[in-house]
């Protein structure tokens, strides 16, 4: 049975236009019709677990997000099987991992197992997005959380929003790159967020 109460958009994407997308997907232009939302309120918890269409967010520009920074991601990926099938890698290890940069950032975490089923049904409505695996295309995979709340003061929020978007994508480096490593700026450092997937990294 499904985690995520799920409904249908009542404007797919055209099949032809999708289809174009998919045969030469670029990496985080288009993205799938539909997406996975939870909200978590202070004293309810997690809730209003949905798979709806694809849609803007409408947040207050006062919402804590902006603000503050508590905002985490993950990505993941979704592979086309010989056999047509599609195979994510390994999403209990992005649950995992999201949960714990929840923590760092004082923010709610969401349940593991909420994670890969949000994940797992978004990918299984959306399969038709899955790009054949030539050229290393995939259905990239966007899980993030956000703090919603209206609040401009330093506390955690009492309000985040989950999401889950998805984009049929090629390699992100399509030729190889040239690397300039430098002493002057780090990017983590002891006691820091640099084992979490935030904003701010």
């Amino acid at each position: 049975m499904s985690t995520f109460a799920l409904t249908r958009t009542d404007h797919p994407t055209p099949r032809d236009e999708r289809d174009a997308i998919v045969a030469k997907p670029v990496f985080g232009a288009n993205f799938t019709d539909h997406m996975a939302l939870a909200i978590w309120t202070d004293g309810a918890g997690w809730h209003d677990r949905a798979i709806v269409a694809r849609r803007p967010f409408e947040l207050h520009p006062g919402a804590a997000t902006f603000h503050y920074g508590q905002e985490i991601f993950e990505g993941l990926k979704a592979f086309r099987q010989s056999d047509g099938g599609v195979a994510l890698f390994r999403p209990e290890k992005n649950a995992a991992r999201f949960a714990s940069s929840a923590r760092r950032l004082a923010m709610a975490p969401l349940p593991e197992a909420d994670f890969v089923a949000a994940v797992t049904e978004l990918v299984d409505l959306d399969r038709d997005w899955v790009p054949s695996p030539a050229g290393e295309q995939s259905l990239y995979i966007r899980p993030f959380e956000i703090a919603s709340e209206t609040l401009i003061g330093v506390r955690a929020a009492k309000e985040y929003t989950f999401c889950v978007i998805a984009s049929p994508v090629g390699p992100y480096y399509p030729e190889p790159v040239t690397l300039w490593a430098t002493p002057n700026y780090t990017r983590a450092a002891e006691g820091g967020t640099g084992a979490a997937k935030c904003g701010g990294n």
